[in-house]
This record gives structure tokens, C-alpha cells and sequence, in this order.
């Protein structure tokens, strides 16, 4: 599932025909046949594109995808860390010379430190959580906005999203269905805009 994104390597070997990316129900189909065969050799679906072994899933990729805490330390790292109940965003600096010079200046190289607005907060929580077949728990919820997801989100929107069975909402939370998770940018655009 690529995206073609503007001035990339990518972008130019499509246009020279190089590379052909197929259309969304060919890709829908593709899709279908990577869970199937994944699903059949024992690796399950946790993730939008992810499998594992059930126990075998990769630690840090649920911690960013469950919008916990991560601290990135290295070149052009960012994290999310969350203190006195704020989430902050921290960037470190991009290239490896600056960032090395600030950490031999000042003991550490970040660049930027900002809290996130609780509305990026939420919509951070659901581009994330929203990618697991899990979802989003109403623990999550509560933990990062001290609310339910009822009271967050767009009552219209959100009835029509369920009725279409794309989302889920009951007493774990809110989760994208296999087919929410097939167009989950559209649903993710619908619950957030």
C-alpha cells in the first residue's frame, strides 16, 4: 500500500512509468489476500499492516500506536511524553552534526518542545489507536482527555459511521471494523473533520 508522495523518487518513477501503483479496489484485493495468507500461517492481524504471532507483537510499535510515552533521543527523533497530565511533542534536531553539537553544548539536542492541544490530542490518539485492530480503549479516552468518546466526537458522524459498520463503539471503546480499516483515511476524515 504505497503513497505517492510529492517530490519523491517514487513520484518521479511514476510519472516516467516505471512504477504502477494499482487502483484502491485492486489494492483492496491485494490487501484481502496478504490477511488471508498472513492469517493462515499463523501470524494474526494487530495492526492496519502489521502481523505477529499472538505474544510476538512489536512492543514499540503498540506503545506508539496506543499513544503512550516514547522518548527519541538520535538524530531527527521525536517522542511524545506526557507530564503533569500535558502531552508534550519533542523533536530533536534533524542532522547528525547539529544534533551532536548541541548535545556537547547543552547535554541534550532538542529542537522543539510544545504542548498538544487537546484536539490534536485526540486526533493523534485516534490516527494511532485506530490502526489496531484492538482500537482505542475508553482507558485511552479517559487517560489523555478525561472524557468519553461520546462526548468527543460528532454524534451524526459517528452513528453514521457505526450504521455503515465501519466503527465499533461499545464498552472496550472505538474500533475500525476490516472494512473501516479499508478505508480508514475516509473514516478517519469523517470522525475528526
Amino acid at each position: 500500500q504505497l503513497t505517492i508522495e510529492e517530490g519523491t523518487a517514487f513520484q518521479a518513477a511514476e510519472r516516467r512509468g516505471e512504477l504502477t501503483v494499482p487502483d484502491e479496489a485492486r489494492a483492496a484485493e491485494l490487501y484481502d489476500v496478504t490477511q488471508e495468507t498472513l492469517n493462515g500461517a499463523g501470524l494474526r492481524a494487530y495492526e492496519i499492516s502489521n502481523h505477529a504471532r499472538r505474544g510476538e507483537e512489536c512492543r514499540h510499535n503498540l506503545t506508539t500506536w496506543r499513544y503512550g510515552d516514547y522518548l527519541g533521543v538520535g538524530p531527527g527523533a521525536h517522542g511524545r511524553i506526557t507530564l503533569g497530565g500535558a502531552k508534550l511533542a519533542i523533536r530533536q534536531h534533524r542532522a547528525p552534526e547539529a544534533w551532536l553539537a548541541a548535545v556537547e553544548a547543552e547535554g541534550h539536542a532538542t529542537r522543539s518542545r510544545y504542548e498538544i492541544a487537546n484536539e490534536d490530542r485526540l486526533a493523534e490518539l485516534l490516527l494511532m489507536g485506530l490502526r489496531l485492530t484492538e482500537g482505542v480503549s475508553r482507558a485511552a479516552f479517559q487517560r489523555e482527555l478525561n472524557a468519553e468518546p461520546e462526548a468527543l466526537l460528532d454524534a451524526e458522524r459517528l452513528a453514521v459511521l457505526v450504521g455503515e459498520s465501519f466503527i465499533v463503539l461499545d464498552e472496550n471503546g472505538l474500533r475500525a471494523t476490516r472494512p473501516g480499516r479499508l478505508r480508514l483515511n475516509a473514516v478517519l476524515g469523517q470522525l475528526l473533520f
